[in-house]
């Protein structure tokens, strides 16, 4: 990878010989590793059996989730928050795994499209609730850097499952707790079309 970087140093103009540069292939190296690191995680590694049995049936939700990825169309960063609900049908997961939960997905080549789904579906198989919910809001770098240079735009992005998707009260009552910005009960899933990939 080192060797890869550094040709594509070269091929941008710069000397990597230089001394700004001569670690900077070793350096993009273990960043790149560490943040696409959610290829090599096993789900239920990181789950460590945090599943209870526990007489609820209420909402659970974790909100402000912070996450930062990679958009797999221009390798520029692309981050935000993910708030997460689900309704226990027979057990609970340990708090905490949710967050672990969304950045193993965050960690990869992505489009926030498919990290909601994604960390929605494993939830619904790991932990069979009654009901799944997650919403992302994030910034795309490769809209506000590049393209369309919109500084302010952010995406929202939404997979509703189970009780959130069949009932509307239920569904109301989670976008109330997490109060998304511009997010209304009308307008869950952004327009369809990747906003990043024609530019």
């Amino acid at each position: 990878m080192q060797d890869l970087i550094r040709r594509l140093l070269i091929e941008l103009g710069e000397n990597p010989d230089r001394e700004g540069l001569a670690r900077t292939p070793a350096r993009v190296e273990q960043a790149l590793r560490f943040l696409t690191g959610g290829y090599d995680a096993n789900i239920d590694e990181v789950l460590n059996d945090a599943l209870f049995t526990v007489d609820y049936n209420e909402m659970v939700i974790v909100k402000d989730i912070d996450f930062y990825s990679l958009c797999e169309h221009h390798l520029l960063p692309f981050f935000g928050k993910c708030h997460v609900a689900y309704i226990p049908r027979k057990r609970v997961i340990g708090l905490s795994k949710i967050p672990r939960l969304v950045d193993v997905f965050a960690r990869r080549l992505q489009i926030q499209e498919r990290m909601t789904n994604e960390i929605a579906e494993t939830i619904r198989e790991k932990v069979d609730p009654l009901g799944v919910a997650v919403v992302c809001e994030g910034t795309h770098l490769c809209m506000s850097m590049r393209g369309v240079e919109k500084q302010n735009s952010f995406a929202i992005t939404s997979a509703m499952l189970g009780a959130f998707r069949d009932s509307a009260r239920t569904r109301m009552e989670f976008l109330e707790l997490i109060k998304v910005r511009g997010l209304t009960t009308t307008s869950m899933v952004p327009s369809p079309g990747l906003a990043c990939v024609s530019d």
